[in-house]
């Protein structure tokens, strides 16, 4: 980590471009973007007419010459055109202000664990293209620890669960490493797309994607053991007709068909753990698991993991931030490594 920390002190700015969210750091300045991932473009001359939260505003409510797009998908980016266009308009002033005095910058940005060259490749050739010399990758998961507040520096073990839109990550860190990881294909995302099919078997209800979010809201209330009521209406299309129809759903159902998918990440939690040496394993049992991501609070995560691995668990305070304002840290130089003296014979 002593490597990585001296490139990154030379950085000027920290970008997490999640299948979520778009969020950039700029040195001694924090948080100047906090956006989604969409762009909005027309068809017939190719410009972009919205990004960031107006083009998600449009989602699912567009003219047939008018297409919302997320450049990223899985956490990669699969679209570097759009990337950047959508990241100069994003930036917009912000960053041209202070670009002006120093044209030639680094930047740094999360990448996944394990990610094959192809996806990093993407990652650089997206900030090269907004006007970066050079670009540092680092392993989102190590920087999410960071932002959290984790002394991963030291010789001892800490587990942390990144959470995404598309995927969630898991990893136990030691002496500023990663000692073992998992990655799965399940997320916020995958938690959407059950309670849609939920309502699509059980009511004949195709429910519009906006509606999901306040759905999750209620069901998280309802988890952490705010006074909820045991039902709630609901508004769709009816699958047959194609009519907009209201019903009523039992909450805990919902509840319970969102937790099937998420029985994924127990399995990569047990995963990662069969890797460490047992005296990492030990410091976790009282240390626990700390949970970050956009999707961190997902109704009865939380108290499903810390049923099944019977460890503490501990939400960060800012867990969708995590990740950059931990790269931001190393930016700005909060971060100090562990120094090791070699030993004299």
């Amino acid at each position: 980590m002593t490597i990585s920390l001296e490139a990154l002190r030379r950085c000027s700015i920290a970008v997490d471009l999640g299948a979520a969210r778009t969020r950039v750091y700029l040195r001694r300045t924090g948080l100047i973007v906090d956006e989604p991932t969409v762009a909005a473009v027309n068809t017939h001359t190719g410009g972009l007419i919205a990004v960031g939260a107006l083009a998600e505003r449009m989602t699912g409510r567009t003219p047939e010459h008018i297409r919302v797009v997320r450049p990223v998908s899985n956490g990669t980016v699969v679209d570097i055109d759009m990337a950047q266009r959508m990241l100069r308009l994003l930036l917009g002033n912000k960053l041209r202000r202070a670009w002006r005095r120093r044209p030639l910058v680094s930047a740094a940005v999360c990448v996944q664990h394990d990610a094959d060259p192809l996806a990093r490749r993407a990652a650089v050739e997206t900030l090269t293209g907004i006007g970066a010399k050079r670009v540092e990758l680092v392993d989102t998961l190590i920087a999410a620890a960071v932002g959290c507040g984790l002394p991963v520096e030291r010789p001892e073990a800490t587990m942390i669960v990144v959470c995404g839109a598309a995927t969630t990550q898991v990893a136990v860190l030691s002496l500023g490493s990663i000692v073992a990881a998992e990655r799965v294909p399940v997320g916020g995302e995958t938690v959407d797309h059950a309670v849609v099919q939920y309502l699509r078997n059980e009511h004949a209800l195709m429910l519009p994607s906006q509606a999901v979010r306040p759905l999750q809201l209620l069901l998280k209330n309802s988890a952490d053991g705010a006074p909820a009521p045991p039902s709630t209406e609901v508004h769709g299309r009816d699958v047959a007709t194609g009519l907009a129809r209201t019903v009523r759903i039992d909450v805990g159902s919902v509840r319970s068909a969102i937790r099937t998918p998420l029985t994924g990440v127990l399995d990569a939690i047990g995963t990662v753990l069969r890797r460490c040496p047992p005296d990492l394993v030990a410091d976790l049992a009282d240390r626990g698991i700390m949970l970050a991501g956009g999707s961190a609070v997902l109704p009865g995560f939380d108290t499903m993991l810390r049923e099944a691995t019977g460890m503490p668990l501990n939400i960060a305070d800012h867990p969708d931030v995590c990740a950059v304002e931990g790269l931001g840290a190393m930016l700005d130089g909060k971060v100090q490594p562990l120094l090791l003296d070699a030993m004299v014979s």
